[in-house]
């Protein structure tokens, strides 16, 4: 049964229940787990309920052997009327298309007075031929805001009018909310109109997915009470309006009925039921903490084995080899770092460049599997305005984009460099209204950090120092061995995926129950070692520190805490992050030159001094034995960073390349780790250095 039937024969269902006797079939029995429901059979003279079934699938009688569709159901029980204002309405059984849909329909399907309806401003209307019923939304004032369409009884049900925006159903009704007390959030318009026919005060949201936080505005003052659908919808329902009115919100206890509207057509005591409810609610903080806590307990159980690893780092790249990851394993284990520090208050960000089809992509994708998708939100492009105006969070998540091209605009990149900066982002713009063009301020807020790949040999200079930038290996062995990769993936091996639950499961209990304290206590140690004299390292090094964090936070039940419950950081966790940002940190900072450039200068230099006239891009092509998209990339980043200067002034015109400033000596950034001084506790972590004496 597709999604659009399983709507028809729940709206059947719900029509046909009132209509059976369910004798003394117990209240959790109304429906049970799997959505059946139990009453007498009118098959037969029936006086023991339990044995006949009826759900969206049909019914079925254990006593007498009655088996049928709804529509049987419905024909043996004389109600081949609610058969025929389905079929008529929308869709039943068979799937047919709707044809329309007027105000009388409505009600009837509703339940709910004609009138009624049309004074909260209902009405037939003709919609491209078709007949559908308007459903106003008004402003608290009563004014026009937007209108919605519903098409029909069930499947694809509404449509908004051209120009119409999103708002919540029921503005002009909230100063009633306000006199009560309180107010009931549903999802949908029919839901808050069967409330008001009650007389109870509600809120309709469009659709779970429709909340916006702005919106939390309207409930000040209101305990909100909030009905959650039992389906995913539902849950996202919670989850998103919780994150904005966390404070205010009580979770309705689960009825045992889908929505408002079927107890209504049921022929429950809404009124009753809803004095019930409110009774017997829980504040919405409570449960989410229960939440949280079994999810974390759920998560540790099942992430322990990698949480007790002495090397984590170590097990990630073994991952990443099952996975189809060839090399660059440096590269995966930084970003694996950097997406922890999502949960620090500055998120380290990473910049990965390579030629096109090098797998700087393929690289990053490999690692955001082993985090859940709530740690992340990847694009391919970014429009001007986009993190401004969109719905997504971005607090303590990392913003993945595919291509610094996709960048399309100087403010785009703004709005990047704020957000990286500032951990937030307040934009103040102007909205046309129903009261003229007003004033609205945009806040989103983070840490957000930022991971983007590029072929660009450099990223605008403002952005450029907020990142550690690395390229991708281009050399033959590395793609040789990308190639093998490949044929043995098509060599009739079964390869299996390695199972990442574990993987996400670390993350998640990090999240919810790990602890994000933590202290370095050879941080002074390690900053009176760094080359000052850029000043780039005021940035970096707080990078740096914030990866230490990462690393142990990671580690943290192998590490000791303080007195405070704090995580202490030992020389190890300085020791796996040295290994993977030395390079980057130096080139960053101009104080060494990549293997790369330098390789590529040098071949430059010997081709100049052989033949005495400037290179030509295809020559130094042969000579690295790479392919001329490559080289040129090389060459433009040496270029950048002056050591090679291209003689050719007329565009697209072959490079005529000779040597620039000479290659600098390398330069020790940061000092390794066996030099430093650590605390007893941090050399008692690393054997090797149990014996290093104490600099003065």
């Amino acid at each position: 049964m597709n999604h659009h039937d399983h709507d028809a024969s729940h709206e059947l269902l719900v029509a046909l229940l009132p209509h059976l006797n369910r004798g003394d079939a117990p209240a959790d029995r109304w429906p049970d787990r799997k959505g059946e429901y139990w009453a007498l059979c009118p098959f037969h003279a029936d006086h023991h309920s339990g044995s006949f079934s009826v759900s969206v699938r049909g019914y079925t009688c254990f006593a007498c052997g009655a088996k049928g569709s709804l529509e049987d159901l419905a024909r043996h029980l004389n109600l081949t009327d609610q058969v025929g204002l389905l079929r008529h309405c929308g869709t039943a059984q068979g799937g047919d298309s709707f044809q329309h849909l007027s105000l009388d329909e409505y009600a009837a399907l509703k339940r709910l007075p004609r009138q009624f309806l049309a004074e909260l401003g209902l009405s037939t209307f003709k919609l491209r031929n078709r007949t559908v019923v308007r459903i106003p939304y008004y402003d608290g004032e009563g004014n026009e805001l937007a209108v919605r369409y519903r098409l029909c009884a069930v499947g694809d049900k509404f449509r908004w009018s051209a120009r119409s925006k999103v708002h919540p159903y029921g503005l002009w009704r909230l100063r009633e909310a306000r006199q009560a007390g309180y107010i009931v959030l549903v999802e949908g318009e029919s839901d808050a109109q069967t409330l008001w026919y009650y007389g109870i005060p509600a809120l309709g949201i469009p659709g779970a997915s429709c909340w916006q936080a702005k919106w939390a505005q309207y409930l000040e003052g209101c305990t909100v009470y909030l009905w959650q659908e039992p389906d995913p919808g539902g849950s996202q329902f919670v989850a998103r309006i919780g994150a904005s009115v966390a404070d205010a919100l009580v979770l309705l206890p689960p009825p045992g009925r889908k929505d408002i509207s079927e107890c209504h057509l049921l022929g429950d005591d809404i009124v009753a039921l809803m004095t019930a409810l409110r009774a017997s609610a829980r504040p919405y903080r409570e449960i989410h903490a229960e939440q949280c806590q079994r999810q974390a307990q759920e998560a540790r159980h099942q992430a322990l084995a990698l949480l007790q690893s002495p090397d984590i780092l170590g097990e990630f790249v073994v991952l990443c080899r099952q996975m189809g990851l060839v090399g660059e394993e440096k590269l995966a284990q930084l970003l694996y770092l950097a997406l922890t520090t999502r949960l620090l208050d500055k998120p380290v960000n990473v910049c990965v460049k390579g030629p096109s089809s090098s797998g700087k992509s393929f690289t990053v994708e490999i690692v955001l599997r082993a985090f859940p998708s709530r740690a992340y939100y990847a694009l391919s492009s970014l429009s001007e305005r986009a993190l401004a105006y969109s719905e997504e969070p971005l607090a303590h998540r990392f913003l993945v984009l595919y291509e610094a091209a996709g960048l399309t605009s100087e403010f785009a990149t703004y709005l990047i460099r704020t957000l990286l900066s500032e951990g937030c982002i307040r934009y103040e713009t102007v909205e046309k209204t129903s009261k003229g063009i007003k004033p609205r301020l945009i806040e989103r807020q983070g840490p957000t950090g930022l991971i983007v790949t590029t072929t660009w040999a450099t990223l605008h200079p403002e952005n450029e120092t907020r990142m550690f930038s690395i390229t991708v290996c281009d050399d033959p062995m590395q793609t040789a061995a990308v190639l093998r990769q490949q044929a043995d993936c098509c060599g009739g091996q079964v390869h299996v995926l390695p199972d990442l639950s574990a993987w996400q499961a670390l993350q998640t209990w990090l999240e919810l129950a790990g602890c994000r304290e933590v202290v370095i206590p050879y941080a002074q140690a390690l900053a009176v070692r760094v080359d000052a004299r850029a000043v780039r390292l005021r940035r970096d090094f707080a990078a740096l520190l914030n990866l230490i964090k990462a690393h142990a936070m990671l580690h943290q039940l192998n590490r000791q805490r303080d007195e405070h419950g704090r995580v202490i950081a030992t020389l190890a966790d300085y020791a796996a992050v040295y290994r993977l940002v030395i390079e980057p940190l130096s080139e960053g900072v101009q104080a060494a030159v990549s293997r790369v450039t330098r390789e590529t200068v040098e071949a430059v230099e010997a081709l100049y001094r052989m033949n005495g006239k400037p290179v030509s891009l295809a020559q130094l092509a042969e000579r690295l034995g790479l392919d001329k998209s490559a080289v040129g990339r090389r060459v433009r980043v040496a270029i950048v960073e002056g050591y090679l200067v291209n003689q050719e002034t007329r565009e697209r015109q072959p490079m005529q390349l000779v040597p620039g400033e000479l290659l600098p000596a390398e330069q020790a950034v940061l000092p390794p780790p066996e030099v430093l001084g650590p605390p007893d506790e941090c050399r008692e972590a690393i054997p090797s250095l149990r014996s290093a004496a104490v600099p003065q």
